[in-house]
Order: structure tokens, then sequence, then C-alpha cells
């Protein structure tokens, strides 16, 4: 059974599988979540985000969470994506494609509405759309080693959760880019890639089904939602 918790945590899971951020994109109005996303998977987004929430698909594939970023000022998809895909996505944000050959956009960039941090093998071209399309500044590094950065950590507006093995000098770094505080944590029972198991804004958080109260409490303090 999964567990809930308050209105702005939910503990929720995709068809099973507690890696939802591989599988879902949020900001703060607007959530995507795959065609056949559950209805209590819904619930739990729409609830402890406070946004409404979208069955879309992304290159015909579930993975939305892997495959897009975005912000509250755009978007930013797969190349792959078809312009159905395109088309109702700009129903509700702009978005354009990211033209590059990694171009697993949710992978690549880790964004909030103050700046993105994205994959530093990016070329200068995919770097300059980004930062038009979120309307941030933008900045290439790995974090922990780690060069897809949209999988190794979580940022909103209120706070950032990174990967367990980022430095201090990151943390510091990475909390003057975004303009809020940096920690560390792990999610669904101790996967470093905190990214990829979970969704979140400034508002709330719908967090992998395996995560324990440990992490859930580290959560919380990052991004302050106590």
């Amino acid at each position: 059974m999964i567990q809930r918790c308050s209105c702005m945590m939910k503990l929720s899971s995709y068809d099973g599988n507690p890696f939802i951020g591989v599988y879902c994109v949020a900001n703060e109005g607007l959530s995507l979540v795959p065609l056949n996303a559950s209805a209590t998977l819904i619930e739990d987004v729409s609830e402890s985000l406070e946004v409404d929430v979208v069955r879309a698909s992304v290159a015909g594939t579930n993975i939305l969470g892997s495959l897009m970023a975005m912000n509250s000022y755009g978007g930013v998809v797969s190349g792959m994506a078809s312009e159905a895909e395109i088309e109702l996505f700009s129903k509700h944000l702009p978005v354009i494609r990211l033209d590059d050959r990694l171009n697993a956009a949710g992978n690549n960039i880790l964004v909030n509405d103050n700046a993105a941090l994205v994959n530093p093998g990016l070329s200068g071209k995919a770097v300059k759309a980004v930062e038009n399309a979120l309307q941030v500044e933008v900045m290439q590094a790995a974090v922990a080693s780690v060069n897809t950065v949209g999988s190794a950590c979580v940022a909103t507006n209120k706070g950032l959760l990174c990967h367990p093995n980022t430095t201090e000098d990151e943390l510091k770094t990475l909390s003057a880019l975004f303009k809020v505080p940096s920690h560390i944590g792990t999610l669904n029972y101790g996967t470093a890639l905190v990214g990829a198991c979970m969704i979140a804004n400034s508002k709330g958080t719908t967090v992998g089904s395996r995560s324990t109260p440990i992490e859930l409490g580290r959560v919380e303090d990052a991004l302050d939602l106590i």
C-alpha cells in the first residue's frame, strides 16, 4: 500500500514504478503525466503541487520527465517530439524542441524560475536556445560528476535537493545560481539520482513511494515544505 503524507507531499508511483521523475514533469501551475497515468497518481500530483494535470506523451513515449524540462516561462522538449505533442504543450506554455544530440531535455536541464544548469556537453547553440525558452541565466556544469544534472537534482523556487555526492563548493555555486538554499539527499531507499525520483514546485512535491521517512524529512528541509 502506498503511504499518504500531508497535502504538500504525497508518496506515489507510476504503474507501480517509484521513479516518477522519469515519467512526470511540473512547474508552478502545470504537470504533465503519461497518457495512461492512474487517477491516483493524477490526484496525488494535483493535490500536492496544486497544479493542473495534463496527460501527454513525448516522442510517443511515457518518459516525459526525462524528455522535457519546464519552468513558469516555458518548456524545452526532446527534438523527437511530434507536431501533435508540441501543439498540445503549446496550449499551456511556450515550448521549443532541443536540437542537440543530447536532446533528453529533462535529464540534461535543471531549472527553476531563476536559473538553469545544463549538461556540460550541450552545444553553444542549444544552451542559447534553452536560455531564450526558459528566460533565465544558464550555466553549464556537472553535479557530483554527473552530467545529466536534471536527473541528479531537483530545483524549485524555494530550494534545491542534490545528489548525495555533491560537494560543498558545488552546493554554494548552485545556491548562488538558483538563488535558493541547496541540500543533499537520496530518495527511493537510497537512490542518488533524486531528480528521477520526484517532481516538485514551490507548493509541494510528489515523491517516489519507496522513499523512507528520513529521506522525506530531507526533502521537506531542502524544499522548505515545513
